[in-house]
This record gives C-alpha cells, sequence and structure tokens, in this order.
C-alpha cells in the first residue's frame, strides 16, 4: 500500500539575482514494506529530494503527502511533530552523543519523539530493538568503544526505537568498508520486511542497489528511471 506521496516536487534556489533550480517536477510513490533506493550521480537531486520528503525543507512547488495529510500545507509545529513521532532518521554518520551510552541513546530518542511507549515499557522495549539490531550486547558501551559499523548498527536502532512509519536513510554506508556496508544494507532490508517500515534511501553505491525493492534513478533533478 502507498502511504507516501511526492506530487509534482521542484525546488528553486535563490542566491542574489541567480536561480538554481535543483528539483523539476519529481514525481515518487513509496509502499509500505518496501526499500526504495534513490540514486543518482553528485547534484542530481536526490538528497533535496530527500529532505523535503521528510519536512526538513519546504518545496518550492508541489505536494508531499504523508498518509492522506498534505505536508506542504501544514505550519511549522505540525511538520515538526509528524517528524518527531513517524519518521526515523539515518544519516552517512552515526551523530551519537559521545557521553551517553547506547542505552541512554534510545531513551532519549524516545523522549525526543514524545513517544507513547509507557516508561514502564521502555526497557523492554530498547532490549528487543537493540536485539534487532545485534547490539544487545554493547547496551551499556560509550560511542568511543563502537566501530563504525555498531555506531551505524546504533544508529539505526535509535531511529526505529519509536515505532516511526516512514525510514529516511541519507547515505547510511558512505563511511563504511564493503564487508560492513552489507551487513548494514542487510539489516536495513531485513528491518524493513519485520517492521513493515516505508525506507527511503539514497546512495552513490550500485552495488547497494540489489538490497532495494524499488530502484530510482534521478539526473539533473528529474527522475529518469523507476524500477521495481
Amino acid at each position: 500500500m502507498t502511504i507516501f506521496t511526492v506530487d509534482n516536487v521542484s525546488k528553486t534556489y535563490i542566491n542574489g539575482e541567480v536561480k538554481e533550480k535543483i528539483l523539476k517536477g519529481v514525481n515518487l510513490s513509496l509502499r509500505e514494506g518496501e526499500l526504495t533506493a534513490l540514486v543518482g550521480a553528485s547534484g542530481s537531486g536526490k538528497s533535496t529530494l530527500l529532505t523535503i520528503a521528510a519536512g526538513l525543507q519546504p518545496a518550492s512547488e508541489g505536494q508531499v503527502i504523508f498518509e492522506g495529510e498534505n505536508l506542504t500545507s501544514m505550519n511549522g509545529e505540525q511538520v515538526r511533530k509528524i517528524r518527531a513521532s513517524k519518521f526515523g532518521f539515518v544519516f552517512q554518520f552515526a551523530h551519537l552523543v559521545p557521553f551517553l551510552t547506547v542505552e541512554e541513546q534510545l531513551l532519549l530518542m524516545l523522549d525526543v519523539s514524545e513517544s507513547q511507549i509507557k516508561k514502564t515499557q521502555q526497557q523492554k522495549e530498547i532490549d528487543q530493538i537493540l536485539a534487532l539490531v545485534g547490539m544487545e550486547h554493547r547496551k551499556h558501551a560509550y560511542p568511543t568503544t563502537l566501530s563504525g559499523g555498531e555506531k551505524q548498527r546504533v544508529a539505526i536502532a535509535r531511529a526505529i526505537i519509536h515505532k516511526p512509519k516512514v525510514l529516511f536513510a541519507d547515505e547510511p554506508t558512505a563511511s563504511l568498508d564493503s564487508t560492513k556496508s552489507k551487513d548494514v544494507m542487510m539489516l536495513l532490508r531485513d528491518l524493513t520486511k519485520r517492521l513493515n517500515l516505508t525506507t527511503l534511501m539514497v546512495t552513490h553505491d550500485e552495488e547497494m542497489h540489489s538490497y532495494a525493492d524499488c530502484v530510482i534513478k534521478m539526473s539533473d533533478g528529474k527522475v529518469i528511471l523507476s524500477q521495481h
């Protein structure tokens, strides 16, 4: 089932008298339980599209529809609430808080997302999520003691602990070696199916395409290929 739609979205940046059109009438549909890879050369507009879809910046034209609601017509606070409660984010670098343990990273996310999970159930949820990403044995570890792959697994756990509907991943394997990249991609694919997530991932690595249910290729601000 389609729960997320980008409808004829354009984005223009204005710098003085210079206008640069980064996105040019992009259409995109995302389905539950599917991992969609957004690919293309640097400057093709894929990261801009992801940030607009995620409500991190507004579109110049067009609409973003999530579960039947038009995000582009909402005010900033309304978008923030949806972003905090319904969306999860994984980036190229884990961006873990250095003075918090793995467990505390997830507790902080539950607080920030205003999660409806009861306090008495939070510890159980954390244990379950850490088991899903293979990090239960590192629950009390600090980020400085984790490998790059372990940090990214914690970042993924943090992104899904509040039970989002949509997971946005921007170059999640770019800072990892090939072996760890494949491990992370297998994990993202597995979690997408297991938790019925709608996952949109930006990647420049063509080897990662094989893990996706759908590949969307962009060039010069347009979608030039959409393949399931």
